[in-house]
């Protein structure tokens, strides 16, 4: 494989997947570089009903439906490598490997994606697409009818209950504190909801099921008593993370580590850019994704047209 390529993409989740085929069919020499599986927060997602001209799909159907695209258009991609090094100041960037190898490339694509805050508690793994899930907007429609939980008290976590009440029967919000962090519009909201009840000053200790998830062992904090929810379905929204933990002070990122991009998806470095959960953005969504990845693509071409004029 060449080392050198016009644009080197960082990530191959569904922005970098896009990023990817756009750049690859415009004839520009593309690497994807990933230190996971393809796919990214994609493949966690048992099914996807909201993706346009799609009626209904899993998310590991659809990352490899993306990844054989780019690849028909001659993009290259290199899975499970681990990233040691990056050079994206100089004119031609650089990246090296943990088993010595390093690649070039006249411009950068950063969409190394993000993941949810998890609880770390008994189950969590077990029930992730089987009752657990971390996105009010693609699961909330497979818990029709059903009592659900939602564990978090700020902005997300009160806004995404109101949503899931178009759907469950009833939610039940289990908060930590006495009192809610989110803004009081949405603890108005909430509050005057009648599907949804407040558990407060507790935390989830165990997710429990058999093959599904079937009910939620919530402690009381001031008393030490614990309760089991009835619950099918479990959403959990205590906060997101970028993996952006290897790109600080490589690019300029916010007070939660976000990539600072503009419309065009340009970082604050000439020739890189960056698209997906891993920036600074409201809402994430693989039609997002995908979006600010064809931008990232298109900016990346223009930017490296304009440098050979």
């Amino acid at each position: 494989m060449n080392d050198t390529f016009d644009v080197m993409i960082i990530g191959a989740g569904a922005a970098g997947l896009t990023a990817g085929i756009y750049t690859s069919r415009a004839r520009l020499s593309t690497l994807i570089l990933n230190e996971g599986a393809v796919g990214g927060q994609m493949v966690l997602t048992n099914e996807v009903a909201n993706y346009p001209g799609v009626e209904t799909t899993n998310g590991y159907v659809l990352a490899n439906t993306m990844k054989k695209q780019a690849k028909s258009f001659g993009c290259k991609i290199k899975s499970n490598v681990k990233i040691t090094k990056y050079n994206l100041k100089d004119d031609v960037k650089e990246v090296e490997l943990e088993d010595g190898r390093s690649f070039k490339a006249k411009s950068v694509i950063l969409t190394p994606g993000g993941r949810p805050r998890s609880l770390n508690i008994p189950g969590e793994d077990q029930f992730k697409g089987t009752g657990i899930s971390y996105c009010a907007t693609c699961d909330g429609d497979f818990f029709r009818d059903k009592e659900i939980a939602v564990i978090g008290g700020g902005n997300s976590a009160l806004e995404e209950a109101v949503t899931l009440t178009n759907f469950a029967s009833k939610v039940t919000v289990v908060h930590q504190f006495d009192h809610f962090q989110a803004f009081k519009h949405a603890v108005e909201e909430a509050q005057k909801n009648p599907k949804i009840e407040f558990l407060m000053q507790s935390e989830p200790r165990e997710f429990a099921g058999n093959g599904q998830l079937q009910n939620l062992t919530v402690e009381h904090l001031p008393s030490g008593e614990k309760k089991k929810l009835d619950v099918e379905g479990t959403f959990i929204f205590i906060g997101y993370l970028p993996n952006t933990e290897t790109l600080s002070g490589m690019v300029e990122l916010n007070e939660r580590n976000e990539i600072v991009v503009d419309r065009d998806m340009k970082t604050n470095i000439p020739g890189v850019f960056a698209a997906g959960d891993s920036i600074n953005k409201r809402y994430r969504q693989i039609t997002t994704a995908t979006a600010e990845g064809t931008i990232a693509a298109l900016s990346a071409g223009e930017y490296i047209r304009q440098t050979m004029e």
